[in-house]
């Protein structure tokens, strides 16, 4: 074989060897991947503060999923309580309003104002796979120890280090608690610098509750 040409065969194999080894890994998240690789759906309630610089927003949503993109929202307490969207793929969300406009309903772009929270979380971006899945694939330093007990429950703790905070939204640091027992995510919170910005709780998780594609209006 041609000298130069097996000089850049091995370059190439170093460089996608650098890529695989990229990608953050840990034990929890395998853990997780395997539990959610088991179930079909599920449901859950999310109650999320946020804060973007002197302004802050308290929801509480409820979470109907179903693989493989079926995703419905309800906005149970908070700024925009009664709103909801489904979203079943693409760059659109089928939406309405609380109060008096809740029979009307429109097709509005995923990151219209009316369709993420304060710091522009989208629905899927609130998915839990779709959270501890940026803890593999976010740059940065990730580290996993035990948890504690939160409620009770004995949980694992990931800590994400962001490298490079401008690209993720100001957040400079991530931790997420996932339950021990379960694999499933039960707790996060974000930092920007000193600030807590996001501080998540998961909380009435149920799988394999038996959603139909019925189930998700578009």
């Amino acid at each position: 074989m041609n000298v130069k040409v097996s000089l850049l065969i091995c370059a190439a194999v170093a460089a996608l060897g650098t890529t695989a080894r990229a990608a953050n890994d840990a034990p929890a998240i395998a853990a997780f991947d395997r539990a959610f690789a088991a179930v079909n759906d599920y449901t859950c309630v999310l109650h999320v503060h946020e804060a973007k610089g002197s302004q802050t927003q308290d929801r509480v949503y409820q979470y109907e999923f179903m693989k493989p993109h079926f995703v419905k929202t309800l906005i149970l307490e908070g700024d925009g309580k009664g709103s909801g969207g489904v979203w079943t793929g693409g760059d659109q969300v089928s939406g309405h309003q609380g109060g008096l406009f809740s029979g009307m309903h429109m097709k509005i772009s995923i990151h219209d104002s009316r369709a993420i929270s304060l710091r522009g979380v989208t629905i899927p971006d609130g998915l839990l796979q779709t959270i501890v899945d940026s803890y593999a694939s976010i740059p940065g330093k990730l580290t996993q120890t035990v948890g504690g007990k939160i409620d009770g429950v004995e949980t694992e703790r990931l800590d994400l280090k962001v490298a490079d905070p401008a690209s993720n939204h100001g957040v400079s640091e991530q931790i997420i608690y996932l339950n021990k027992e379960t694999h499933w995510p039960i707790r996060q919170i974000m930092y920007d610098g000193s600030q807590i910005v996001l501080d998540e709780t998961i909380a009435d998780l149920k799988t394999n509750v038996g959603l139909k594609q019925s189930d998700f209006p578009f």
